[in-house]
């Protein structure tokens, strides 16, 4: 028995115990060893520069640190590190007390909503209190022990705050297993800018390397005989991809399987790129932003196969998609929640080994679909890819004059390209290893509906919470999982988004990340647009539009009514901007001038930005589903009425599956 007085300990600070210890931690993952947290990300304030900030200076050469210029894109960048990565690694970002604190929240319900795992160190106010309040302290009417940092407790899957030294002893460990649990995300420790700074005398053991195996539960045998049942009973079966395919690595068992059952294959957001291999039976996108052949299909499925999805609303279009009376489900899932959708029959266990043991069981029963549904699956898609190789042809001008009389499409811009036509151009470009990157607005639903990811084409899709603002951040996460730059890391974004939140073009510049950001400028949030029009009829707040005359916020005499935003659209040069944050930027109209940039661009040695004008309201196909957003069920415009009749209709769509 060891004598603890003989105990050999180290003295360091709570933040220098707190780096050194990450730096000693690693994950492991069918054999392969590597950094959990290999680097950290922040910006030092009051609240972390003399405890954090003191520590991460004297060990950098352990634990790197990246200097970034806002919060929450900070944290995406630890995010998108961590989804390229397959959660095998993440990264660890700091902020300050008060509102650097509280900027990293978004970050943290993205990475939680996702699944995906990410380290922050939010500094807090002093655990002493002999000096409050302090400097952006929250001063709660009851609860004298609040800070802004609860904020964080209902989007993480971890919080603890430090209060004491000794309390990293248990408090890191726990933080490492759910990082690297099945089902991670933000994992958050929150530390009193005071205790940062206290030492303790630390066992020299608790800074031993250590690992931490990324589980891979095994199939029950009864679980995965009772879905193969279901699959041999199946006349119109479905697979429908998520991103825990993506994850567990199991693109080639899902491709196994698909093959040897002859059973069509759709993709969720998340799912995107699960299947690498062309066949018939690879389908693409499903849902609202699906292919219309892919949710004839869905309608028809007499059995659906989820393997890890939690299949929001977007997937089953607010659960209307699945249409035929005799549907029956089942799931693959490593979260014991989300395996019981639709009141699914569930295989608990990571999805490679259930894939692994159903394609046994398929084989072993010569489980297969009929040619009439494979020759089914074939002639929608054809139909469908035909559709869309017309709508991705950059080669032939858009033509206004074909546009029915209640389009909004507009010729009013110096746009000669659809966003269609633009990412065919990117597809045309495209090459084994790239990755292409969106998120919020309309380029994640234009690649979910029409990218072609397969052959080591890679799309990262962050439509979890769809978070404006991840795209250009997530690029650099992206680059830094692939440091590789003949693989090129592309990152599609609207203007809308760009303008929101452009500063980390700085830090990519700062860093000299070969990354580009193409810009389809189109005026607006011209999504909402899309959806404002289906379901009030008329056009407000979400094009770029100067306002025409006075705003009024004054009461004004007489009937004076202010001035809307229907102007002209805003002259924002993208280009300047972005040159101004150390990109490198180039405006093409033209499909030449686009393929010209993109490959006189591919070996830059920093960020690129390119500029490209789109003709606003031309949209892609539709995916012929229904969705869920009910327009005002009272109002004295005609329009919304109307809207709102048909919305009715569509209410009767919708079912419950258990």
């Amino acid at each position: 028995m060891t004598d603890p007085t003989t105990r050999r300990t180290v003295r360091l600070t709570v933040a220098q115990a707190l780096v050194t210890y990450l730096s000693r931690q690693h994950s492991v993952a069918d054999g392969e060893r590597r950094r959990l947290i290999p680097a950290a990300l922040g910006i030092f304030g009051h609240g972390n520069v003399a405890g954090l900030g003191q520590a991460l200076d004297q060990l950098s050469d352990e634990l790197p640190f990246v200097q970034g210029r806002n919060e929450q894109a900070l944290v995406h960048i630890a995010t998108a590190y961590a989804k390229a990565s397959t959660r095998h690694a993440t990264l660890a970002v700091t902020a300050s007390i008060g509102p650097g604190a509280l900027n990293m929240v978004t970050g943290a319900g993205l990475a939680t909503v996702n699944r995906l795992p990410v380290l922050l160190l939010p500094g807090d106010t002093y655990a002493t209190r002999h000096q409050g309040p302090v400097l952006q302290q929250l001063q709660h009417p009851v609860e004298a022990d609040a800070s802004v940092n609860d904020a964080f407790r209902p989007v993480s899957r971890f919080f603890d705050r430090i209060t004491r030294p000794e309390q990293l002893l248990t408090s890191l460990p726990a933080a490492m297993r759910a990082l690297t649990d099945v089902d991670t995300g933000a994992v958050v420790v929150s530390l009193p800018q005071d205790i940062q700074s206290h030492a303790y005398d630390y066992p020299v053991e608790f800074f031993a390397e250590r690992d931490w195996p990324i589980r891979r539960p095994a199939a029950d045998t009864d679980e995965v005989a009772a879905v193969a049942r279901m699959l041999a009973e199946a006349e119109k079966p479905l697979i429908i991809a998520g991103g825990g395919v993506v994850y567990s690595g199991a693109t080639e068992e899902l491709e196994a399987l698909a093959d040897a059952a002859g059973i069509p294959v759709a993709e969720t957001f998340a799912g995107k790129g699960a299947v690498q291999r062309r066949a018939w039976w690879q389908l693409g996108g499903i849902g609202l932003e699906g292919t219309p052949a892919v949710n004839i299909l869905a309608r028809e499925a007499d059995f659906v196969l989820t393997v890890g999805s939690r299949l929001t609303d977007f997937s089953t279009a607010s659960q209307s998609i699945f249409q035929n009376p005799d549907v029956r489900f089942a799931a693959v899932n490593v979260n014991v929640h989300d395996v019981s959708r639709l009141g699914a029959t569930g295989i608990v266990a990571d999805a490679k080994r259930a894939l692994v043991a159903l394609t046994e069981a398929v084989r072993a029963n010569g489980i297969t679909t009929s040619p009439a549904w494979q020759d089914r699956a074939r002639a929608l898609h054809e139909t469908w890819w035909a559709q869309r190789a017309a709508a991705l042809d950059p080669d032939t001008p858009f033509d206004l004059s074909a546009e029915p009389d209640d389009s909004d499409v507009t010729g009013d811009t110096d746009a000669v390209l659809t966003q269609g036509q633009l990412i065919g151009l990117l597809q045309e470009h495209a090459q084994d290893g790239d990755t292409i990157i969106a998120a919020a607005g309309g380029p994640p639903g234009d690649l979910q509906k029409v990218w072609d990811a397969t052959e080591g084409r890679r799309a990262h899709l962050e439509f979890g919470f769809s978070c404006m603002g991840y795209e250009l951040p997530a690029a650099i996460g992206v680059r830094f999982a692939t440091p590789d730059p003949a693989k090129r890391v592309l990152s599609l974004l609207g203007d809308g988004t760009f303008l929101m939140a452009p500063t980390e073009l700085v830090t990519a510049a700062q860093e000299k990340l070969p990354l580009t950001i193409v810009i389809p400028e189109n005026h607006g949030y011209q999504v909402i647009h899309r959806l404002q029009m289906l379901r009030n009829g008329r056009e407000f707040g979400n094009e770029f539009r100067y306002r025409e005359g006075s705003l009024h916020l004054a009461e004004a005499d007489g009937d004076t009514k202010p001035a809307r935003l229907e102007g002209d659209y805003l002259k924002v040069d993208l280009v300047q901007t972005a040159t101004g944050l150390g990109a490198r930027a180039i405006r093409a109209t033209t499909a030449d001038e686009v393929r010209a940039a993109l490959t006189e661009t591919r070996d830059h040695a920093g960020p690129v930005v390119l500029v490209v004008p789109v003709i606003p309201h031309a949209d892609l196909p539709g995916a012929g589903v229904w969705w869920d957003v009910a327009p005002a069920e009272v109002s004295d415009q005609e329009s919304v009425a109307q809207l709102r009749s048909e919305y009715e209709e569509g209410l009767a769509s919708q079912r419950w599956y258990g």
